[in-house]
């Protein structure tokens, strides 16, 4: 019977320290200037740039979202950063500004007779603005997880790099840029919420 208690003390330690890992908040150097910087850890799986007033975005093999574009600009970057359990949960706001709108969407389970419906995710889109431009942040949360929190209200006033949320578990972070920045990231590339500068803004560098 010890192995098993060994055994048993083992995976309890696992479990612990794997919440202690996942739920960690280290401190992130905010870089200053008219630069964008990334809402979350993780590493870059898509680059969209679309003219299209709304557009699905894959979430894993199966999940979706859909999200409009055309209330930030009517031409947009969207770009997906999927986070792994190992990664920092933490979400933090991309620049300086106004939470202008809170909308959250709940996810829908497998429904046999509508394959549409069965892949939506659950996400919470946060709009974001200041005197120069507005950008949007999706925080996507998977079919296990399902649990997304925000820590922001409306209207409320945001520093760049500032906690807005997190995501439970494996997810996925989409920032939605209007076209009019230069972005300075690539696909597969690894960034950090709040330090990693993902885009600036025209002539501004």
């Amino acid at each position: 019977m010890a192995w098993i208690l060994n055994i048993l003390i083992g995976v309890i330690l696992a479990v612990i320290l794997f919440l202690i890992n996942f739920y960690r908040d280290p401190k992130r150097i905010i870089p200053e200037g008219n630069s964008i910087v990334s809402p979350a850890d993780g590493k870059i799986i898509n680059i969209i740039n679309t003219s299209e007033s709304s557009i699905k975005i894959s979430k894993g093999l199966f999940g979706k979202i859909k999200t409009l574009t055309g209330d930030i600009s009517a031409n947009c970057y969207v770009i997906s950063i999927f986070m792994s359990p190992l990664d920092v949960h933490i979400n933090r706001s991309p620049i300086e500004g106004t939470v202008k709108s809170i909308k959250h969407t709940k996810g829908k389970f497998f429904e046999a007779y509508n394959l549409e419906k069965s892949l939506q995710n659950e996400k919470n889109e946060i709009i974001i603005e200041n005197r120069k431009l507005k950008v949007k942040v999706i925080q996507i949360a998977g079919f296990l997880a399902r649990r997304i929190r925000c820590y922001v209200n409306k209207n409320q006033k945001v520093n760049k790099g500032a906690k807005i949320g997190m995501i439970c578990l494996g997810s996925q972070a989409t920032l939605v840029l209007p076209s009019g920045v230069d972005l300075t990231v690539s696909l597969n590339e690894k960034v950090k919420a709040g330090s990693s500068i993902i885009a600036v803004l025209k002539d501004s560098k």
